[in-house]
């Protein structure tokens, strides 16, 4: 009787002591953060995702040619991004979704500029998608 007390408590030290004896880390793999110096006031007067969301795209002409639905990192080794527009419809009805790079638009003041297209080159492009 006295046996079947002690197995767990002598399954617990096994495992404990193989656990210590090994190189064990968070999520399998060693973790190495590279600290790097950002300026911080710079960054706080950047643009907010969450805060361009919804916001009108314009060309040069002052044109409305569509709206900023998304931004999308690649999942490439380059991290680029990309801004999803909707463009086209009414209504959100027919609206059709296109992937441009985000270094292309111009953000002064919360207004985005795409100084060169029209809805009509917008909606020329191939659709963009969401992955489910």
């Amino acid at each position: 009787m006295r046996s079947l007390h002690t197995a767990p408590l002598v399954a617990a030290v096994l495992l404990a002591a193989t656990l210590a004896a090994n190189d064990t880390y968070a999520q399998g793999a060693p973790q190495a953060i590279t600290e790097r110096r950002t300026d911080v006031v710079q960054l706080a007067s950047g643009y907010r995702a969450s805060k361009l969301t919804g916001a009108d795209v314009y060309n040069r002409n002052k044109d409305t040619i569509g709206t900023l639905d998304d931004l999308i990192v690649s999942p490439s080794g380059d991290r680029s991004t990309y801004a999803i527009l909707s463009v086209g419809g009414f209504l959100g009805i027919g609206k059709h979704l296109v992937a441009v790079p985000f270094n292309d638009l111009q953000i002064n003041n919360r207004r985005i500029v795409l100084p060169e297209a029209t809805k009509k080159s917008l909606e020329a492009l191939p659709e963009f998608k969401y992955a489910d």
